[in-house]
């Protein structure tokens, strides 16, 4: 509790806001009749019945101050908050296919965990009497979170939930590895996009020569050659270095004393569309899509609608790995396009106007499921679903530099470019002197 009090900075701003004479206005506003901010039914004094707030109540509280917080501040898109219902698409995405055999113990990790909601939510799908996943688990949260406020709330919401608080860990994902001896079942993150990891780069790297085992893998070259290249993104953009992180921490695949495999790793991480398109042949965010996709690990991507989240209005992806693919799944990628699946909302909130409803998540989770092929039956009707599964091969290219004389220089033998550089030497009579004389 003093860690958290300390990283609220709650102390200074107690003191502050009493030198301004505001301490008790405040407070006012908290402990007021006309609001309700408990888990209880209550009454104001006129009689009116306030409801309960609930934690879904307040979650949505939360998220209207945190959107407020982002654009008063100016902070980079993707960097704080995910969209509720974006949430509840991952962990069905990441839950439903193995819902018949999980553990009775499970682990679940986010390197980017904010006030925590994928950990919460995905621990709270599993453990819900209605869905019927695993309602008897045992689930142990792990988390990191870089900001000091948000790393509070989060520690805050695992001490209030019973969740074992020591397992959120402050200070950055890349810098450190305080996970490095632990594997985890599931992972989901929101890994901030399009932000700079340079403050990062002397723990990762020493010049140019990378450092951090999470962030080198072994590829083989045209040839069949194998080598371990180097899998770091330009310095302007980290989100894939977070998707390394979870990579690195995934179970890996044994058999049983009973014959069967145990389930390894799933992950679910949303990205723009730097991480699927940035990068030539040869560069880092190219070497890590071919350690993910040669590895057989990419499920699929899920293209979501724009402006679905709060504070950016650019496109997103969803994307599902896993490193024990079912029968069915080895060897292909499945691409969804989901952009048309939305309902607008009565009011925007920042740049998110739009949202899934129920039903739009349960026919994303259908497709995926199915891995079947859909596309509009006509090109107008951008509100269906479009799902086309590919080969693993169907990504992989090789970039080839031919080089080949130029005919030009065909009429230049050794002995007639010996006469040209004498004669141009006679024509700068005191530069070729000058060559002399330092040759």
């Amino acid at each position: 509790m003093k860690e958290i009090i300390r990283c609220f900075k709650l102390e200074a701003q107690m003191e502050h806001m009493a030198k301004k004479d505001v301490l008790l206005d405040v407070l006012e506003k908290f402990t007021s009749p006309n609001i309700n901010l408990t888990p209880e039914e209550q009454e104001d004094p006129d009689g009116h019945r306030l409801p309960a707030l609930t934690n879904l109540g307040m979650g949505y509280v939360f998220e209207e101050l945190i959107r407020k917080f982002n654009e008063d501040n100016n902070e980079e898109a993707g960097e704080h908050f995910t969209p509720r219902e974006v949430i509840e698409l991952m962990v069905h995405l990441v839950f439903e296919p193995i819902r018949d055999s999980m553990a009775s113990t499970l682990s679940i990790y986010d390197p980017a965990c904010g006030s925590g909601g994928m950990l919460t939510e995905a621990q709270n799908f599993i453990k819900d009497p209605e869905k019927n996943i695993r309602p008897n688990a045992d689930i142990h949260l792990y988390g990191r979170e870089i900001n000091d406020e948000t790393y509070a709330i989060c520690k805050s919401d695992m001490m209030i939930k019973n969740n074992d608080p020591g397992n959120i860990r402050p200070d950055s994902t890349l810098a450190k590895d305080v996970f490095s001896d632990v594997r985890f079942d599931f992972m989901l993150s929101n890994p901030p996009y399009g932000k700079s990891w340079a403050s990062d780069q002397r723990h990762i790297k020493d010049g140019s020569d990378v450092t951090d085992a999470r962030f080198r893998v072994s590829l083989p070259d045209y040839w069949g050659e194998v080598d371990v290249v180097d899998a770091v993104p330009r310095s302007s953009d980290g989100q894939l270095l977070f998707l390394m992180d979870m990579i690195h921490k995934m179970k890996t695949v044994a058999t049983k004393d009973d014959g069967s495999q145990s389930q390894g790793s799933r992950i679910a991480s949303v990205h723009n569309g730097s991480s699927l398109f940035t990068g030539d042949a040869g560069s880092g965010e190219s070497n890590i899509r071919r350690h993910i996709i040669e590895n057989d690990m990419l499920e699929a991507v899920i293209q979501l609608p724009n402006n679905l989240f709060y504070n950016t209005g650019i496109t997103t992806y969803i994307w599902l790995l896993s490193n024990n693919k079912t029968g069915k799944r080895k060897g292909k990628v499945q691409l969804i396009d989901a952009s048309g699946l939305y309902r607008k909302l009565r009011k925007n909130l920042g740049n998110k106007n739009c949202e899934f409803a129920p039903e739009h998540i349960r026919t994303i989770t259908d497709h995926y499921l199915a891995l079947t092929e859909a596309l509009p039956e006509t090109k107008a009707d951008d509100s269906a679903i479009a799902s086309k599964v590919f080969e693993n091969r169907d990504f992989g290219y090789y970039k080839v530099n031919i080089e080949r004389p130029d005919r030009r220089m065909a009429q230049f033998t050794p002995e007639r470019v010996e006469t040209l550089r004498f004669e141009k030497a006679l024509r700068e009579p005191m530069a070729w002197m000058h060559a002399r004389e330092k040759s």
